[in-house]
């Protein structure tokens, strides 16, 4: 889950592509990066490190042009090393950058190809760098010394015809314009809108709304799956369905935890979402323990705050904030590897013994993963003299990998995995577990004004809407994507990077 952004001024847009990254920091804290055009040349800067830490004023006073792309990452595969900070770079043709969120399924294959057919090279193990490759070869293969959007929007739809997985990407063809597009299935988001100013129309495609609204930019849609979007570089605007066969399948996990609550997705509040799971965990609280005994309601900052309100307000109880955040620890679930994310918890949050002493406490995430951190917060109730603690998950049962770019990686690193409700309980201290129910989940994520049919549920239901997930993807995923196998990939990074600098 990473955060994308590309804007297309009428000034000089370096200050802009930082502010709409810092909004989108939490999608991605591990690299940042900016790639701007001017009379034809490029100035990039990426690094790994939060937006603020990455640009520096002399960085940015060289991010000269009033095109340009951006990209906050965090890492689902390989290393955390710097070379594999975004946007990557390929000079033919024209000079095209790319920054990409998601996750390519047949990204070995492709590589293949990509060095068998199409006579590339690829220099890291990111499927964003397969990506850009496989567009750029696509778009070459019009042979146009200058393209047009016929020849962008074809060299789309091939890209679709071979990538399979969950993307949206962003990409700046030097000099020409920048062009965002979404995978068949939809499933990781992307946006678009404008602005006027006294110059004329500034056009922006962001991963999230919230971004849009926050530079002054107006939400024109969400992206169709399959449709791509061209903005030439004097500001002219084209769009077009690039895929065949195009559905609507949106990752849900994105209302559940990765989306910020004031960002608008496929035209669902991500805030309006999460209020509805709270009446739904309300319901199935009252339908279990009709004479249930709790005495508080405390959201684990920040992502489950909105649903623990709704539910406090349908059960008819207290609603307190029991943890205090340092805002300046980063989001536990997406750090890389669990040394840090175990590290990290109790520096993040204290308790305030006020409202946990000799109290039934009903503490709410949005979801339980590894179980790490809330067997952490759990003990850290108890030590603060709460009498029981339940614990409340906004979202299912976590029971199966990620493939589509979100950090759950390997089955048997996810507590949920082939056990109960009960075993889960007993592992992270728990007195009392409730998990939403998945139909339930889904009503409140897709039960607003705007009706979406399906959704991708695959981490709770282990159905991938892709349809080239076997047994032997995944384990070949585990082998590449646990933390172990992290932990020593960034070790050797580490060294690489020491040495080449």
């Amino acid at each position: 889950m990473c955060g994308i952004v590309g804007i297309v001024g009428k000034s000089n847009v370096n200050q802009a592509l930082y502010d709409a990254l810092t909004v989108l920091q939490h999608r991605g804290q591990d690299a940042a990066g900016i790639v701007t055009s001017h009379d034809g040349r490029l100035f990039l800067r990426k690094d790994n490190g939060l937006v603020r830490d990455v640009f520096h004023q002399r960085h940015m006073q060289r991010l000269v042009g009033h095109m340009g792309i951006g990209h906050v990452r965090y890492p689902t595969a390989g290393s955390s090393t710097s070379a594999e900070a975004q946007p990557f770079y390929v000079n033919s043709p024209y000079g095209i950058t790319l920054a990409h969120n998601g996750n390519l399924t047949n990204v070995e294959q492709l590589a293949k190809e990509i060095y068998e057919s199409d006579l590339r090279h690829v220099n890291t193990s990111s499927d964003s760098e397969v990506m850009l490759n496989v567009f750029a070869h696509e778009l070459a293969q019009r042979g146009k010394l200058q393209p047009t959007e016929e020849d962008v929007f074809a060299a789309v739809t091939d890209v679709h015809n071979r990538c399979v997985g969950g993307y949206s990407v962003v990409a700046m063809i030097t000099g020409y314009g920048i062009v965002g597009f979404r995978d068949p299935h939809g499933i990781r988001p992307i946006v678009f809108g404008q602005r006027h100013t006294d110059e004329g129309v500034e056009y922006m495609i962001a991963s999230e709304s919230v971004s849009l609204d926050v530079l002054g930019f107006t939400l024109i849609r969400d992206l169709a799956p399959g449709e791509a979007v061209y903005i030439t570089e004097d500001g002219k605007l084209h769009t077009r369905q690039c895929a065949t066969n195009p559905s609507l399948t949106p990752c849900i996990f994105e209302h559940v935890y990765l989306a910020r609550p004031d960002s608008i997705i496929d035209g669902i509040s991500v805030y309006k979402a999460r209020l509805r799971m709270g009446e739904k965990l309300a319901e199935k609280i009252l339908r279990e323990r009709p004479d249930h005994d709790i005495d508080v309601v405390i959201p684990i900052p920040d992502t489950s705050r909105t649903a623990a309100l709704e539910l406090a307000n349908h059960l008819g109880v207290k609603f307190r904030e029991g943890f205090v955040k340092n805002r300046y620890i980063g989001r536990t679930f997406i750090m890389p590897g669990q040394a840090a994310r175990k590290k990290s918890v109790r520096q993040k949050l204290n308790a305030i013994e006020l409202e946990f002493r000799g109290k039934n406490v009903m503490l709410v995430d949005d979801s339980i993963v590894r179980g790490t951190t809330c067997k952490q917060i759990i003990q850290m109730a108890r030590e603060a003299g709460a009498k029981n603690v339940y614990f409340c998950s906004a979202a299912p049962a976590v029971r199966y990998p990620n493939v589509y770019g979100i950090d759950m990686p390997s089955a048997h690193e996810l507590i949920a995995h082939n056990r109960s409700t009960q075993d889960v309980a007993d592992l992270i201290g728990a007195d009392w577990l409730i998990y939403q129910d998945l139909p339930d989940l889904i009503e409140a994520v897709g039960g607003g004004k705007i009706k979406i049919e399906q959704f991708d549920c695959a981490v709770f239901d282990g159905k991938y809407v892709t349809g080239d997930i076997d047994e032997a993807y995944l384990n070949r995923i585990e082998n590449a994507r646990n933390d172990a196998s992290k932990a020593k990939t960034q070790a050797v990074s580490a060294i690489i990077d020491l040495y080449n600098n």
